[in-house]
């Protein structure tokens, strides 16, 4: 299980020293959202001051970018970093991309399978010299001149994710993509009773095994070491927990549990923008099955008691910034590695 640092909402100014410490303190890989800032431009300078992070967008919003632009950035990225490039992609839901983005939502699982299908066309062109030639619903492509051909690199393709949270999506990722983003707002028995059966299922389609994937989360965590730092943190989990449960698309996740009249409650409170009340809804049973809780150096031993071999790569839902709580993250780092050892 590799240990990585995920930033929800990045700024381009703080992303050398924040990639120069998670590279110091030990971190395995270095993940980027899309939120209020652009990840490539973050990744860009992510890869120019760091030398053996894995860097990767967790994830990219996918359908307002065409195939040939993901392509190229993707090629340029994974050439600039030396190989270290994850293209993490996702759909974002309905309103975002009509309302915020101002593009057509539209048959999103057979979209984005078109999207990675035709990212790989223009790879397979620029490695391999092989025609464009690419023809779905969506996407027609079949031109590429040499003055706009990249050429080869010197290291692999980038890994394709996706983000998935209900079965077709889940599905496409296991057939088509090299691992999945598992949103933060998950369970155990979400993992085990819905999203690995349909991973499986798409990897049989495309002669894989589980071995062949990589699933990728962040997991809510609060550290207990500090009094006043946990309250704080607890907080902050409370307060995400209820604006992810107010949202229909994670909606499969409260069906599992019966909490669907919960996030029913909150999606109300949030369209009358009553936030400060949410929180308050997060039981003490919910926080214990989504979230972990415990001293820095047991963080990662309760994960492992509670995941076992259900993931293989885990960050934090937890902000860093250099300097602070360094010693409760390099606990959580050594931990960690002495963990996967054992």
């Amino acid at each position: 299980m590799k240990f990585d640092v995920s930033f929800l909402q990045p700024r381009l100014e703080q992303i050398p020293a924040y990639v120069t410490a998670a590279e110091m303190l030990g971190f395995d890989g270095f993940w980027v959202a899309e939120t209020s800032s652009d990840p490539f431009l973050n990744l860009t300078l992510a890869a120019e001051h760091s030398s053996k992070l894995t860097l990767g967008t967790a994830i990219a919003v996918a359908f307002p970018r065409s195939p040939a632009i993901l392509a190229y950035t993707a090629w340029d990225l994974q050439r600039f970093s030396r190989g270290r490039f994850i293209l993490g992609l996702g759909p974002q839901v309905k309103a975002h991309n009509v309302l915020r983005l101002g593009v057509k939502w539209e048959k999103p699982v057979r979209k984005m399978r078109e999207t990675i299908e035709a990212i790989r066309a223009f790879w397979d062109c620029w490695q391999n010299g092989t025609p464009l030639d690419y023809a779905g619903e969506f996407f027609k492509l079949a031109l590429m001149t040499p003055f706009f051909n990249p050429g080869p690199i010197d290291y692999p393709r980038p890994p394709i994710y996706i983000a998935a949270v209900n079965e077709q999506m889940l599905r496409l990722a296991g057939s088509h993509c090299d691992g999945v983003h598992i949103h933060a707002l998950h369970t155990v028995r979400y993992l085990r009773e819905v999203a690995l059966p349909e991973i499986e299922d798409g990897l049989a389609r495309s002669g894989r095994t589980r071995g062949d994937f990589s699933i990728n989360t962040a997991i809510f965590a609060v550290p207990t070491d500090n009094r006043r730092e946990a309250r704080r943190a607890e907080a902050h989990v409370r307060q995400q927990l209820s604006f992810y449960m107010s949202t229909p698309a994670y909606k499969s996740v409260l069906a599992l549990h019966g909490w669907e009249e919960l996030g029913d409650k909150l999606g109300q409170l949030a369209r009358e923008g009553r936030w400060a009340e949410m929180e308050r809804l997060i039981t003490d049973e919910i926080l214990d099955t989504v979230a972990v809780v415990g001293r820095w150096d047991e963080l990662p031993e309760i994960i492992h008691a509670r995941y076992g071999t259900l993931l293989d790569r885990v960050s934090y839902y937890l902000p860093f910034e250099p300097g602070v709580s360094e010693t409760g993250w390099r606990n959580s780092i050594d931990s960690f590695k002495r963990v996967t050892r054992g």
